[in-house]
């Protein structure tokens, strides 16, 4: 198992790693956990006439399997659109459809469905459900303003923006309060929604954190609505 870099966090009750990739680490379960994912995006668009570098699938399982290596995980949970449409699956390269297949098959893998990928199937492997309550805290797509349980979501891809001397410096981030944990998109293809974003703010119920590991250290952000 090779080291990876990671701060620790305290969520729900919890001990938890959060990695610099995007990623939380549950050590308890042994469980890797990511969102937004986006499998398949560049063949999407390249379907409907704007082409773009069609490795953004490879590129991203590349990266996932590096981490599920790492982490040595036995489960591994994707908090929805993990597929950029329900069909994504099907049209994945040969090698990155067979990265995929031996990682479901050698961990206990759940896909949650997302907006983009609501009618996703299981022809990759794994399992798939619409949310999850897990040892206490709720694994779905989307936050839920009205659920008070603890939770963790993915959808928005939450990325910080602040200025260092002079430069605009955007960096990908985690969104918490004491109930809410939204993560941010892990996948290689992705853009990023600011932290102050009224959905984000809708979400979370106006005042949270935004969280960046670096460094085995969690910087911590305040937000405000």
């Amino acid at each position: 198992m090779v080291p990876v870099p990671f701060a620790d966090l305290r969520f729900a009750g919890h001990d938890w790693h959060a990695l610099p990739d995007g990623a939380l680490f549950w050590p308890a379960r042994r469980a890797l956990l990511v969102a937004d994912l986006h499998l398949e995006k560049a063949s999407w668009f390249g379907a409907r006439g704007q082409m773009l570098p069609p490795y953004d699938s490879i590129a991203t399982l590349t990266a996932l399997d590096a981490l599920v290596r790492a982490t040595d995980a036995a489960e591994v949970w994707c908090l929805g659109d993990s597929f950029h449409d329900s069909a994504g699956c099907d049209r994945l390269p040969p090698a990155a459809r067979a990265l995929l297949v031996a990682m479901t098959a050698r961990t206990r893998w759940t896909w949650i469905a997302g907006n983009h990928d609501r009618a996703i199937a299981d022809r990759c492997g794994g399992a798939v459900t619409d949310e999850a309550w897990v040892d206490g805290v709720m694994l779905r797509h989307e936050a839920d303003p009205a659920d008070a349980r603890p939770e963790m979501s993915g959808h928005f891809h939450p990325k910080l923006r602040v200025r260092v001397r002079g430069k605009l410096v955007s960096r990908r981030c985690f969104v918490a309060t004491p109930a809410k944990l939204i993560f941010p998109a892990f996948g290689a293809l992705t853009g990023g929604l600011d932290v102050t974003h009224p959905e984000i703010l809708r979400a979370t119920g106006g005042i949270a954190e935004a969280l960046i590991p670096i460094d085995n250290r969690l910087l911590r952000f305040p937000l405000a609505a």
